[in-house]
């Protein structure tokens, strides 16, 4: 019996686009996903998150968010959508099949997944960043009395409540997370190490995301420079909030660098009003506290680490050459690689929106998948002939321009 024209790993937004797109063009997959659910990352994000990107540039290929959904889906609202999304294309993700390598088969790729291993012409990661949470040490780490959890560990105040906690880094989730034990009347600081660049979620109204779309064919410094003194206006200075001001734009940043900017949902306020407490770096842990590297020292409870994710593909692809970084970051993604049949999808930020992203990319790596496979002379890939469904998105119609 043939095996599969494509192989994904992942069932998350990126894993499922993916294979809606790929089967859309009479493509045969596969999805291979470690956990027992669709959106298996989503579902441990903490409670009161919600997409940072609105509902009208976040659905995936060929199925719109629900309107009742609201501007800015919730976790859980998200969450249900994926369900759907699968429910409607029945896509049926071989669950509990964890992938440890993706090695060079012939001209295709097996995929090493003990009992649910596969071959394939083409394989499309599509694991995400949940899996390589950041962890940095620092001395006295071990003596200190209360908990240290990473922020891909936290859920809500709830075991907070009383006790006196110091989130490390501001970026996306350290900003939600400290706005979240503040509003739930959990004391709580903030270490701030890095430079910082803060943008509103919503500027005179419009998502700030829509903006860099309209802005997506200029050059990066040329859009920080234009946007530089309304978002000056309208957030203001950190310098005097205990924070440097990052050197680049935020559009130059992600581009350059791959750093998010900070999309405020109310954080700011409340470091204004003094009710989140701004601390530098973080120096040394004692038992009962930290000294920072202004030489203070404080007393704390809990520590949560956001400290973010640094994805590392080597050991997932040993035997694939020149579409890693040096610390096993994809080169590109949601486009072909240079190893032919090898695809990443949302592994990279982007300035107008990561679904976006995911949804235009899906419908490249389609598109390029099936070339790849009639110029191997495969032509199971040739069943159907691709159109565009009557509900997709616009994103997903839009051609490629990146």
């Amino acid at each position: 019996m043939p095996g599969p024209d494509a192989i994904i790993i992942g069932a998350g937004p990126a894993g499922l686009a993916a294979a809606h797109e790929l089967n859309a063009r009479g493509l045969e997959t596969v999805i291979l996903e470690k956990e027992g659910c669709v959106g298996a990352v989503w579902r441990r994000h903490y409670d009161r998150l919600h997409l940072h990107t609105p509902r009208s540039t976040s659905s995936l290929p060929g199925l719109k968010m629900p309107t009742a959904f609201g501007r800015y889906p919730s976790r859980s609202q998200f969450v249900e959508y994926l369900e759907s999304y699968a429910a409607k294309f029945a896509l049926k993700p071989r669950f509990g099949a964890a992938v440890k390598a993706v090695r060079r088969d012939g001209g295709g790729w097996l995929a090493e997944a003990g009992a649910h291993s596969t071959t394939a012409t083409i394989i499309v990661v599509a694991t995400g960043w949940a899996d390589f949470p950041y962890l940095p040490t620092w001395p006295g780490m071990d003596s200190f009395k209360g908990p240290i959890l990473h922020s891909s560990a936290y859920r809500n105040p709830d075991s907070f409540a009383g006790k006196r906690t110091l989130v490390v880094g501001f970026g996306n989730s350290g900003a939600e997370i400290a706005l979240d034990l503040c509003e739930a009347g959990v004391e709580v600081a903030l270490s701030v190490r890095s430079p910082v660049c803060v943008l509103p979620r919503d500027f005179l109204g419009i998502p700030v995301v829509n903006l860099a779309i309209a802005q997506r064919f200029l050059p990066a410094g040329l859009v920080d420079a234009l946007n530089a003194p309304l978002l000056r206006l309208v957030v203001g200075s950190m310098e005097g909030l205990g924070m440097k001001q990052a050197d680049k734009g935020p559009v130059r940043m992600i581009k350059e660098e791959g750093r998010v900017p900070v999309l405020d949902v109310g954080t700011v306020a409340k470091i204004r009003v003094g009710k989140i407490k701004v601390r530098p770096a973080v120096e040394v842990f004692a038992m009962d506290g930290v000294r920072f590297a202004d030489g203070r020292k404080e007393g704390f409870d809990s520590v949560i680490l956001a400290t973010g994710f640094r994805p590392d593909l080597r050991t997932l692809l040993p035997d694939a050459r020149g579409v890693l970084d040096a610390s096993g970051k994809p080169l590109v993604s949601d486009r072909h690689t240079a190893e032919p049949g090898l695809y990443f999808i949302g592994a990279i930020a982007v300035p107008t929106g990561q679904f976006r992203e995911i949804g235009m990319g899906a419908v490249r790596i389609a598109n390029d998948a099936r070339r790849h496979l009639r110029m191997q002379g495969l032509p199971r890939a040739h069943s159907t002939e691709f159109t565009v469904p009557r509900d997709a998105t616009p994103s997903a119609r839009e051609p490629s321009h990146r």
